[in-house]
């Protein structure tokens, strides 16, 4: 993910920007954000009364999405919404657009590119969840940016639970993490991998015990700085001269809001989780839109 070299502020003050994820795999993001755009008020959505988003149909899950983050933007108003769920970008970023045309999106995608740069035995693997592995646009982004490597790819299926308790406090479970790289590593030519990405947010939270149990000398791709960069680029770019918009109100500073849309699991490990992300309690999301597992009861 490029970015082209102009200035930046050294105050994000001004702006508001949405962070959303299917559950607290995008604050990993948000603190890349923090880094990127200081001053900058930083809200953070969390779906999680449909996490996983792998569980769902894909139609259903668009459609979900682009009510839920209409309905966010509409109550929140933000500079920038940045898609900070690998999922939610692969199946929603173009329908997100056209629903709220006048808010730039930002979405996250497997970093491919960055992997195929890096790698010298042009084998790369991706690290996700089995919804992003089979989406045709993981074969679309190698084809575009890799087509001279072996791109080996393992859908986890324990990974961002296991992420959502760390980041509660919990010890990652070494037997769970050697079991989900055996899947990517043992896979024909896996030995030769010597760069991955991280196809799924929530497993920033797991990179430390991944590096431990992978092989040596593989380089492990976190996308959530070119992400936070991209974000900074856009708002320089496309709000900082948007005069239209009005300059915040003083109780609409400080570091942002927490919201989940269903009441989180654990709300004291949670808390203090938020808390090193630079939120108070969490709340939970006001929405109006009936919920897809309401749908569907």
């Amino acid at each position: 993910m490029d970015e082209p070299s102009i200035p930046l502020p050294d105050d994000f003050s001004r702006f508001r920007v949405l962070a959303f994820d299917s559950g607290i795999g995008g604050l990993g993001i948000v603190a890349a954000l923090r880094h990127r755009l200081p001053g900058a008020r930083i809200d953070y959505l969390a779906d999680n009364a449909l996490f996983p988003y792998g569980e769902q149909e894909d139609e259903t899950l668009i459609r979900h999405i682009v009510a839920l983050l209409t309905d966010a933007v509409r109550r929140l108003n933000p500079d920038v919404v940045v898609v900070a769920c690998n999922t939610a970008s692969t199946l929603a970023l173009t329908s997100l657009r056209a629903a709220c045309p006048t808010v730039p999106f930002v979405g996250c995608v497997p970093p491919i590119r960055w992997a195929a740069r890096l790698s010298q035995t042009r084998v790369i693997g991706l690290l996700a969840t089995r919804a992003t592995v089979r989406r045709p646009y993981v074969a679309a982004l190698r084809e575009q940016y890799a087509p001279d490597c072996v791109l080996i790819a393992h859908g986890a299926r324990h990974l961002a639970d296991m992420a959502e308790r760390t980041f509660r406090g919990e010890a990652a479970d070494p037997a769970v993490i050697s079991r989900e790289l055996r899947g990517l590593f043992e896979q024909p030519n896996g030995d030769r991998i010597d760069a991955v990405g991280i196809g799924c947010t929530h497993y920033t939270f797991l990179l430390d015990a991944l590096r431990q149990a992978a092989p040596p000398d593989v380089a492990w791709l976190d996308p959530a700085d070119a992400v936070a960069r991209r974000t900074a680029t856009v708002l320089t770019t496309e709000r900082g001269a948007d005069d239209a918009k009005p300059e915040r109100a003083e109780d609409e500073g400080g570091p942002g809001g927490a919201w989940f849309t269903a009441p989180p699991e654990r709300p004291s490990s949670l808390t203090r989780g938020l808390a090193d992300c630079g939120y108070a309690a969490p709340e939970i999301w006001p929405a109006q839109t009936p919920s897809v597992r309401s749908q569907s009861a």
